[in-house]
């Protein structure tokens, strides 16, 4: 693995700790509300005045990072990939008392017999709703899965499954995944078109967020809108306009977490993604090293990279 490749994979894997950070101090604020909170904008970890999790102090990420960590910790010990030993992690996690947690993925993490068939569980919850459950807690922690190698759709596909059974949700997980794999080890930005025809596999409604992603102007995505601020085609257009859009890495992620919604888990995906396309070399270290765990992150993230290679 050449250094550009290397600098790319701690770029998306940083960029998702930095978008979940940065985007906390608006989380669930609307468009409104982050410039009255925050005049000048929302640019520095130092900045943040308000954060819906009163424990969560700036430098802080939140469960869309801590997850994403139990697939690390899950690579990392067992060198291969196992979903059901991820799933372990996911429920040790839950266990300990993160300090955010999203409905859904509780839930399903809180059924007794999530230890020993995860993916039923998750199947039932998802169709006792109606099968209307579409939340972005599987697309906030996909990112990981951008930078392993193998066959990356099946692989995000089912990490996804493992607490967000519906179709949007998995489609969203692939769709980010292999953007970021792209332009990992492939140099490469996936075309809307592309993107559409992907989405097309897992659910027809994908277009339409896709298509909108596509159009420079961010206020067209509404990531604030009332009742949807948590559902992952949301938070999929986001990241997309992450992708097709911004010209560096800290402009782009600023206007997304200023849009406000769930803006930390907007942020997650999208910082991932624009950590993969300009690299981690171009992420302010104010950013990075800010991060309150940033020497753990570091290891962790330099223990997966050696073993990717």
């Amino acid at each position: 693995m050449d250094d550009r490749t290397k600098d790319k994979v701690f770029g998306a894997l940083f960029g998702q700790a930095v978008g979940d950070a940065l985007g906390m101090g608006a989380e669930f604020l609307d468009n409104k509300g982050v410039a009255s909170k925050y005049p000048n904008g929302l640019r520095h970890y130092s900045d943040i005045k308000y954060s819906i999790m009163r424990k969560i102090h700036p430098g802080d990420y939140t469960d869309d990072t801590e997850m994403m960590e139990c697939i690390v910790w899950s690579l990392n010990k067992e060198g291969h990939f196992d979903l059901m030993d991820i799933a372990q992690f996911f429920r040790r996690w839950l266990e300990y008392g993160p300090a955010d947690v999203g409905i859904q993925t509780a839930s399903v993490l809180r059924n007794p017999l999530y230890r020993t068939d995860p993916l039923e569980v998750s199947r039932s919850v998802w169709e006792k709703s109606g099968k209307s459950l579409a939340g972005n807690g599987g697309v906030m922690r996909t990112s990981v899965m951008g930078v392993l190698k193998g066959n990356v759709e099946e692989m995000a596909a089912d990490v996804c499954r493992l607490t967000h059974y519906d179709p949007r949700c998995v489609g969203s997980c692939v769709i980010v995944s292999l953007v970021i794999h792209n332009l990992v080890y492939n140099d490469y930005v996936m075309s809307v078109e592309e993107v559409v025809q992907m989405g097309k596999k897992y659910d027809e409604s994908i277009e339409e967020y896709v298509r909108l992603a596509a159009n420079p102007d961010i206020s067209v995505l509404r990531l604030d809108e009332r009742g949807k601020t948590g559902y992952t085609l949301k938070t999929l257009s986001a990241a997309l306009w992450a992708l097709w859009h911004p010209t560096d890495f800290t402009n782009g992620l600023v206007a997304i977490v200023n849009e406000g919604g769930d803006a930390d888990t907007n942020g997650a995906p999208a910082g991932a993604i624009l950590g993969a396309r300009f690299g981690y070399d171009t992420i302010p270290t104010e950013y990075t090293e800010g991060l309150n765990n940033y020497k753990d992150l570091k290891r962790e993230f330099e223990k997966l990279l050696s073993i990717i290679q």
